[in-house]
């Protein structure tokens, strides 16, 4: 399992790579494995500011869905678009390809309820 030590995790199986003022987020290799198949993600949140910890959008797998939350507050500015002919992006490539939203962020970002690579692994064994 795959857990980058540049980027910050939520509880929740998100990751986020803030860089100046967009963060681009995701899920987890972990979060994606539990998933199994992803065959489809549904964001009708773009061009909305949500805080940290609402709902964002979601993903379908063969077997469930589940909802996608903000690990940090911001505008949604950007939908990768690649997922909606190639879903399973999510399971091949969750940090690269893969990624789903980027947002915009509006001056100091709170950190302090999300992961470090660490922390992430003791989280999920």
């Amino acid at each position: 399992m795959s857990i980058p030590s540049d980027l910050l995790y939520s509880t929740e199986h998100e990751w986020v790579r803030i860089e100046t003022n967009i963060a681009c987020i995701g899920i987890t290799d972990f979060a994606q494995k539990e998933l199994g198949d992803i065959v489809f993600l549904d964001v009708d949140t773009v061009n909305e500011t949500l805080n940290a910890g609402e709902v964002f959008g979601t993903v379908e797998a063969v077997k469930t869905v589940s909802d996608l939350f903000m690990p940090v507050g911001g505008k949604i500015v950007e939908l990768n678009s690649a997922l909606e002919s190639a879903p399973d992006l999510v399971n091949s490539d969750p940090y690269g390809e893969g990624w789903i939203i980027k947002i915009e962020l509006d001056g100091k970002v709170d950190t302090n309820g999300l992961l470090d690579a660490k922390r992430y692994k003791e989280l999920v064994g």
